[in-house]
């Protein structure tokens, strides 16, 4: 019987007819040679945080949760070797003690960091790139089993390495680009709706980290920024992490998704009730435990890269269409703004961008919210995050991105058997 993987979210699953899990790169390179003397595909699968199909494969799946270590940490020289299929949230702690720390990341840190830099993960904040731009050297398992050695010697290489959607190969290393370890004071607090997008520019240049929450059918926005101090962390208590993170932001919005799934036409009632429980808090600890947040409320989620001067607008047209169409969606949009890149396929290359990302609570009708959601995007010159739900192909992602015949070329000298397509990739890139 084949194996069955499925994603975070449950709702993308394969069955594929083989599923290895290495523990080495020469495990790895075998698990390739496998795939290659059977002539069949392989995709690599991490966490399973995407909720796109980008993973999925019915021939064969490589698992990277074995090769979860930290290799080596250079602290002198803010360098540290990494294994593919170390976590976000472990690899925060592990580099911590060494005194150092990766400069932006996400609000999850679930993914596998592989999975993260090829999916062209982000954090916010205008002076941070996505996370895909801290990898300055990497190891890829490429579709004959040897390995490629990546970096900077090679700098169309690594553009195209570092937001590959696993299409080029296996990544079985990554050198990363850390920052001395440091403290972020986060400020969480309730404003108009109206004057955070009119103070959008402000924001956006004024604070290291910004970004903000905001319900449909409602007019408050929760804002959040996050600035470097060099005071010491202050960790919360077990049970203020608890009150906050697991009972409001947990068990209580999976209570009021619950209820606005059975009783639909109650949802802007209970939005405007989340929203008036947000309150002021401010926390002060070490980054790696201030970025990310809980997440244990199952979703699926679309999120779009648009010019960051067209963020206000995409906001305002999203809560627009919910309220018109009468959508039941009990979730927050979540906006961040990041700074512009060069990786071939990353969504912010070349441009400041902000970030819209929209969700629907597990078991509820999404494609009416995301495809609507999507043609808004799509009038604003967006790209969609390659790791969340999207409905793009190959034909019109083209000419969105300057360097995709760039990427195309490199894919078919490392990838020329297609040896790492799927169907996702088959239809966001082309057949290989």
């Amino acid at each position: 019987m084949p194996s069955r993987w499925k994603n975070w979210a449950g709702d993308q699953v394969a069955a594929p007819a083989v599923f290895e899990e290495p523990a080495s790169e020469a495990e790895l390179q075998d698990a390739v040679h496998r795939a290659a003397e059977a002539g069949t595909r392989l995709r690599p699968a991490g966490s399973g945080h995407s909720f796109s199909d980008i993973a999925l494969c019915d021939e064969r799946m490589v698992g990277l949760h074995r090769m979860n270590g930290l290799i080596e940490a250079d602290r002198e020289g803010l360098r540290a070797r990494v294994q593919p299929g170390i976590t976000l949230n472990a690899l925060g702690p592990a580099l911590a003690e060494h005194g150092l720390a990766m400069e932006n990341l996400g609000d999850v840190d679930a993914q596998v960091v592989a999975g993260a830099v090829a999916t062209g993960t982000h954090g916010t904040g205008l002076r941070f790139k996505n996370i895909s731009a801290q990898v300055e050297a990497m190891r890829l398992v490429v579709g004959d089993g040897s390995v490629a050695a990546i970096d900077g010697s090679d700098p169309d290489l690594l553009r195209a390495a570092r937001v590959s959607l696993g299409a080029l190969g296996v990544i079985s290393e990554l050198t990363l680009r850390c920052v001395p370890l440091f403290t972020l004071v986060r400020t969480d607090e309730p404003r108009p709706l109206g004057e955070v997008l009119e103070d959008w520019d402000g924001l956006a240049q004024n604070n290291h980290h910004f970004e903000f929450f905001v319900f449909p059918y409602t007019d408050v926005a929760l804002l959040r920024t996050c600035e470097r101090t060099d005071e010491p962390p202050q960790p919360r208590s077990a049970r203020e992490a608890w009150m906050k993170d697991v009972l409001a932001e947990n068990i209580g919005l999976g209570a009021a998704c619950r209820l606005s799934r059975a009783l639909p036409a109650l949802v802007p009632r209970v939005n405007r009730g989340i929203a008036r429980s947000f309150g002021r808090e401010v926390r002060r600890d070490h980054g790696f435990r201030v970025f990310a947040n809980r997440r244990s409320v199952r979703f699926t989620e679309m999120e779009y890269c648009v010019p960051r001067e067209a963020g206000p607008e995409a906001v305002r047209r999203v809560l627009e269409l919910v309220e018109r169409r009468e959508l039941p969606i009990t979730f927050p949009l979540e906006v961040r703004v990041v700074a512009q890149d060069d990786s071939y396929l990353s969504p912010a290359n070349g441009r400041d961008c902000a970030y819209i990302a929209v969700h629907q609570f597990a078991g509820m009708e999404f494609e009416t919210y995301m495809r609507g959601v999507e043609g808004i995007m799509r009038s604003l010159d967006g790209r969609p995050h390659w790791g969340k739900r999207h409905y793009r192909s190959a034909a019109d992602l083209a000419p969105v991105y300057p360097d995709w015949d760039a990427f195309q070329e490199i894919r078919a000298k490392l990838d020329p058997q297609g040896r790492f397509a799927n169907d996702y990739a088959d239809r966001v890139l082309g057949p290989a």
